[in-house]
């Protein structure tokens, strides 16, 4: 069997129209489908009619979560289950989660071409907010469909407009009847964009992924002391802006010291926010990660114990709260032959990669054998922009090797 790779990537294209707009900057064509916005549910109801199409059934959890169900031969086993998300970052490109969902309804489709009907069920699925930055948790509908997180917990989450994350879910149409809980399936697979430079730089076809790296999200709420820039005296000011940079800059020098370590201050958001006034609020947000829980945990120490110095420093308050924390997940290592041994048949290279990205594959491997196949990326594998550019045979290659590894699993 042959998937057929023309066909996934007008099926990218049709997707990628579904909140698109133009760069102001570059003139470059991106995708914003923030999770419960209007244009997730219109990419929502765009995937679920091609799921009807292919004569699937489709049911809603009361997370949003989506699931499609093909009946195999002997429908009472658990099925093979390949998922990934359909909402974006707001600066999005076109394949990041959707190639994951996308390539696993192409392989549905190459099988029934076939006339092929496997032993087990296969499932595909999106999550609900894979990308958490619009209420502050990744990963969101997989963490809950797999216990992470409450029901509850999820539903309460507030946006920074203070919409309740539930009550967005039913204005879209998405809150469905169906138990959260995950009945744990056969196996998970997903494949998905790189979003680094690793595999493009080495020139390989493909990424067998072996985990994912443990993350911690906070957010910081810095408050100092606005005051006029012109009249106020250095040495006299509580400067929450300060504060904030001199945190930036420690983050910096952390990862210098600790092995493997990454962090980033994404967000600083200034209060008044004017160029004459001290601000006498920042709220922002760090993002540490490390494949190693215990070097990750030195990472948390290390920044908290800093606070403390800041707060005093600087004359500051700070409270931290902790929005999202995902120890490391190593993958299948039966899955990772699996997919290197199709791919070997397939006469692609391979190179086993660690994700420095989060995905719903690491909160399935809870529950069941789970691996990922990643397809490198142009432009030094940039994400989470329009820039965001994977080739119809890099594509192509990935879910191919897809369907031979849910076509072997289908029939265990």
């Amino acid at each position: 069997m042959q998937i057929d790779p023309e066909r996934l990537y007008q099926e990218l294209a049709r997707l990628g129209e579904i909140g698109a707009y133009t760069d102001d900057r570059t003139g470059l064509r991106g995708v914003n489908r923030l999770a419960l916005t209007e244009a997730d549910g219109a990419g929502r109801r765009h995937v679920v009619q091609s799921m009807l199409d292919l004569g699937l059934g489709v049911r809603i959890d009361k997370i949003g979560n989506v699931y499609a169900r093909q009946e195999g031969r002997e429908p009472g086993l658990a099925p093979v289950m390949i998922g990934s998300h359909v909402d974006s970052v707001p600066t999005a490109g076109r394949f990041d989660g959707c190639l994951g969902v996308l390539g696993g309804l192409e392989v549905l489709r190459t099988m029934a071409e076939a006339g092929h009907r496997p032993r087990r069920p296969i499932v595909v699925a999106f999550f609900t907010d894979e990308e958490g930055c619009r209420f502050g948790t990744d990963m969101l509908g997989s963490a809950v469909a797999t216990g992470r997180l409450s029901l509850e917990q999820a539903t309460g989450l507030l946006d920074a407009e203070g919409n309740r994350m539930g009550e967005e879910l039913q204005r879209i149409g998405f809150e469905g009847e169906h138990p959260v809980e995950l009945d744990p399936p056969y196996a998970y697979l997903e494949v998905h964009i790189e979003q680094g430079p690793v595999l493009r730089a080495h020139g390989v076809d493909l990424g067998i992924v072996t985990g994912v790296q443990g993350i911690s999200w906070q957010e910081l709420t810095i408050l100092g002391r606005s005051a006029h820039a012109g009249t106020t005296p250095m040495e006299l000011r509580r400067d929450a802006g300060l504060a904030a940079a001199r945190i930036n800059l420690f983050l910096h020098e952390l990862t210098a010291r600790i092995p493997g370590a990454r962090a980033t201050m994404g967000a600083i958001r200034p209060e008044p926010g004017l160029v004459n006034i001290v601000p006498g609020r920042v709220v922002c947000t760090v993002d540490l990660r490390n494949p190693d829980e215990a070097l990750l945990a030195q990472a948390e120490a290390e920044l908290a114990a800093f606070l403390v110095q800041v707060e005093t420093l600087d004359g500051v308050q700070i409270e931290a709260r902790q929005t999202a924390r995902t120890p490391p997940v190593a993958f299948d290592p039966a899955i990772q032959a699996r997919i290197e041994a199709a791919a070997k048949g397939l006469q692609l290279s391979t190179e086993r990669i660690i994700s420095g990205a989060g995905h719903d594959a690491q909160e399935l491997a809870r529950l069941c054998p789970t691996g990922m196949i990643f397809v490198p990326g142009e432009h030094e594998g940039i994400s989470h922009n329009p820039r965001e550019l994977s080739t119809m045979t890099q594509c192509g290659d990935g879910v191919q090797v897809l369907l031979r590894v849910v076509t072997e699993l289908a029939e265990a």
